[in-house]
């Protein structure tokens, strides 16, 4: 064998896959005697590239969702925690006699006293 007949067998499996793809674009795949066994295949592989694109939409809607439900919970925590520190602040007896006192409300000084019944 000489070097010429060694390069067209390196070639021949590439021509050959250039030619399978002209004929699959042109659709002479289709038209030619004997490749009506071909088309349940086709139609097959035709159903699950449209299933790979339905779940790869379905994947990108749910994680645009899971962000849009993260950036929502984030929002929600700093809202508790600024309203949880202004609970806090509103019910220091300090704050609740400074509040009340242009009512006429006034802080007791005067320690309370037990009452002792007889009973026990």
């Amino acid at each position: 064998m000489g070097m010429n007949e060694k390069k067209k067998k390196r070639n021949n499996p590439l021509k050959t896959l250039v030619r399978t793809i002209l004929m699959v674009i042109t659709g002479k795949v289709l038209s030619e005697k004997g490749n009506e066994k071909m088309v349940p295949y086709i139609l097959f592989l035709t159903f699950l590239g449209i299933l790979y694109i339905a779940n790869i939409h379905f994947a990108e809607r749910t994680v645009r969702e899971m962000n849009h439900v993260n950036q929502e919970l984030k929002e929600l925590q700093s809202e508790y925690i600024t309203t949880r520190s202004e609970l806090m602040y509103r019910s220091k007896q300090s704050h609740v006699a400074e509040v009340l006192e242009p009512l006429g409300i006034k802080e007791s000084r005067i320690p309370p006293k037990k009452i002792v019944t007889g009973k026990k």
